[in-house]
């Protein structure tokens, strides 16, 4: 018997050995070495002279850092819930719909998650252009008749990366959803057809039940992916006013790769990576415990 659980222990040790040996090298080596590299003066590339905690003291007194936690949050806001409940809202519709037509529409909604974000640049800087994008004949009505340069207007420019965001990454959501909502028998529905349930009586009382732990799982994924925004707002920003729509990603490149200052860059990195850890468990805890109620 000990024999036997002595050769499974070995077993496993030796399938588990090089996805830990990967993990080390590729995660917690780099991590140690981030979260030494913050307590320096070191640039990109370079060794530094200790200093502590200065980095992130200069983080707490700088104007441009808080501007970017700042909009990183605000990023965070306007795209993590819209895109998780747009995204359930169209795989209810979709999962109506049978055969050659659902997965026609299905692949229309996931085709934009497939292209490259230069291409989702281009299409929607076209649609937003001020002088001939298409968008602006829906802009008009809501500026007196006049175009606007949404992405070169400081109060549109986030909400506007947000609406951008939500419709290049609806199609992934969307399938994770379906998928949930094949998991549920239709028996159920049946059942609770038969006992005059109303629609909107089945969704609260059975979908909603059953794809809670998609819905968990999707706004995880979200909240991660948008707090390390960089992409879409770098892009729509250039040759804007940069500074005011700077996220934290983009604020530890220009720090590290522009002014060459790796050990402030890196305790950017930490910070980043703290606030990305609590606001992942806290909020996963929190969706979790309101699903087993």
């Amino acid at each position: 018997m000990l024999r036997s659980k002595r050769s499974e222990y070995t077993t496993a040790a030796v399938l588990m050995a090089p996805f830990v040996v990967i993990y080390g090298l590729l995660f917690v080596y780099p991590t140690i070495k981030m979260a030494q590299l913050s307590l320096t003066d070191a640039p990109l590339i370079g060794a530094g002279k200790w200093v502590g905690l200065d980095n992130y003291y200069r983080l707490a007194s700088d104007r441009l850092f808080s501007v970017a936690v700042w909009n990183t949050v605000y990023f965070v806001i306007l795209s993590v819930v819209p895109s998780t409940l747009v995204a359930m809202l169209v795989a209810l519709g979709v999962n109506r719909l049978k055969g050659w037509t659902q997965s026609v529409v299905l692949a229309a909604f996931f085709l934009p998650y497939i292209l490259p974000v230069s291409v989702v640049f281009r299409i929607w800087s076209w649609m937003f252009d001020k002088d001939f994008g298409i968008a602006q004949n829906a802009v008009q009505l809501f500026n007196n008749g006049q175009h606007l340069s949404i992405f070169r207007t400081i109060p549109l420019f986030m909400p506007a990366v947000a609406f951008v965001t939500v419709w290049w990454l609806l199609g992934f959501n969307v399938l994770l959803f379906i998928a949930g909502l094949r998991n549920i028998s239709t028996e159920i529905y049946e059942a609770a057809g038969l006992d005059g349930a109303s629609r909107w009586a089945q969704f609260t009382r059975i979908t909603w039940p059953l794809v809670w732990p998609v819905t968990v799982l999707v706004f995880t994924i979200n909240l991660i992916l948008q707090l390390k925004i960089f992409d879409q707002v770098y892009l729509f920003a250039n040759g804007g006013r940069v500074g005011a729509t700077m996220v934290m990603v983009q604020f530890i490149f220009t720090e590290a790769f522009q002014m060459n200052k790796g050990g402030l860059a890196a305790a950017a990195s930490v910070v980043l990576f703290v606030l990305i850890v609590v606001l992942s468990v806290v909020q996963f805890q929190l969706l979790r415990a309101r699903g087993a109620r």
